[in-house]
């Protein structure tokens, strides 16, 4: 095939990967806005509240991660036993860890508000909106892995209807508990387990439409211990990674909400930008998830290389065109999340920051895609290790010095590094990553 075959399989999952991702942090901006019509100690709970659950879900992203890239090698070589089955056992390991999630919600809440080092006027508010929240898990585990498996079998309008279903469920709920009920944190937190559950039950109903595939799974398949256990190995390590990379993030948090109220309102919105950037960008990564695992099950080792180098080519325009965004729509595009005159002049001395960080952080999110794909989870493990360890020394290093931007500049190593760590890997050792 020529590029032109290439692109058009690319875009084919990437644009609507990228309308789906976009509406997720459409969601947080319209959580963030919900709280800033009423103190930016709300705006920083809210912000708080939600990391703490992306340190736990996050942790748990191998549920779709694992399953896309499993899946779409199956879906590559065409193995009708082998796509039903990991559907299957993916599913059950959501539900046993949501279980467990519920079984230690306090216990989990107590230790993260600690490690979290949350001021005490703000901590109730977490506290409300954490134990709220906490009831979606068995939704938002199995949504993960039914997004992970429609990936896997090149199918990303299922999500896209999944995604957009979830999202305006629970702005549309958030806003009228907020608005109209008054129920401040806790409205948006109900809004939020509320659209879960629907949308899990939609994504259930959407099997349907894959009956004759699903319709070849076996007792005996679900019996075979290797394949559990290899899927298990790789999301371990997959595991692991996310860890850091939720530590790293849960670290932002902590750090900021040291810094005091301002600070740390200041935090969430800048990381605003970065979500809207970093899922637009894994819009491409998805993809690369899905094709490359495709041509790799295939055994299409030339196709696997080419299909690489055109998502990095059309990520590269992307993560242009964010830059010249935030370079020269800083000002409108931060008046959607504050009013407040202060905090407005407090963000504008992070401008410069916020155009230069998709330049430096897209590969990243690339890299991740490809490595999901090929189920290279241990090259990816070690990548985001020692990336992590660059994002420390660099603010240890640097907060002294750089009291203000410090954050920003760790943040921006870190990003650097995943992406010169794991381009060294794959040049060294091509499609042969463990």
């Amino acid at each position: 095939m020529n590029d032109r075959a290439f692109d058009r399989q690319i875009f084919k999952l990437t644009i609507p990967n990228i309308l789906s991702n976009i509406s997720v942090p459409l969601l947080s901006s319209v959580d963030t806005a919900l709280m800033g019509t009423l103190t930016p100690m709300h705006i920083g709970a809210v912000g708080i509240g939600a990391m703490i659950f992306n340190f736990l879900y996050w942790n748990l992203g191998f549920l779709r991660m694992g399953t896309t890239g499993f899946t779409a090698q199956a879906y590559g070589r065409r193995d009708a036993i082998e796509i039903p089955s990991i559907l299957l056992r993916a599913l059950l390991l959501s539900l046993s860890l949501a279980i467990l999630l519920l079984l230690l919600k306090y216990p989990l809440g107590n230790a993260v508000f600690g490690l979290m080092h949350i001021q005490p006027d703000t901590l109730p508010i977490v506290k409300t909106y954490f134990y709220i929240r906490m009831w979606a898990a068995p939704a938002t585990l199995g949504l993960y892995v039914l997004m992970g498996w429609y990936f896997g079998m090149q199918n990303a309008m299922i999500p896209l209807a999944l995604t957009l279903i979830s999202n305006v469920v629970n702005i549309a709920l958030s806003y009228y508990f907020v608005i109209y009920l008054g129920m401040e944190a806790q409205g948006v937190a109900w809004g939020t387990v509320i659209a879960q559950y629907i949308t899990f039950i939609m994504g259930l109903f959407f099997l349907w439409r894959y009956r004759s595939k699903l319709s070849y799974i076996t007792m005996n398949a679900l019996r075979q211990i290797q394949p559990f256990i290899r899927f298990l190995k790789v999301n371990k390590d997959i595991f692991i990674r996310t860890l850091v990379l939720t530590i790293v993030f849960a670290w932002l948090y902590r750090y900021s909400s040291s810094k005091g109220t301002l600070f740390l309102a200041v935090t969430v919105i800048i990381l605003q930008y970065l979500n809207w950037m970093s899922y637009a960008l894994d819009g491409f990564a998805y993809a690369a998830e899905s094709l490359t695992g495709k041509y790799y099950g295939a055994g299409e080792d030339k196709s696997t290389h080419r299909i690489i180098k055109r998502i990095f080519y059309w990520a590269g325009w992307m993560a242009m065109g964010f830059a010249l965004l935030y370079g020269l729509g800083y000002y409108p595009i931060a008046r959607i999340f504050t009013r407040d005159q202060t905090l407005i002049a407090s963000l504008s001395r992070y401008r410069i920051w916020l155009a230069v960080f998709p330049l430096i952080g897209f590969a990243s999110y690339i890299w991740d895609g490809v490595f999901i794909g090929l189920t290279a989870s241990k090259s990816m493990r070690d990548s985001m290790v020692l990336s992590g360890i660059v994002f420390f020394i660099s603010l240890w290093i640097l907060s002294p010095h750089w009291p203000e931007f410090a954050l920003w500049a760790a943040l921006m190593a870190f990003l650097a590094a995943r992406a010169i760590f794991q381009g060294w890997i794959y040049m060294k050792h091509g499609l042969d990553m463990k």
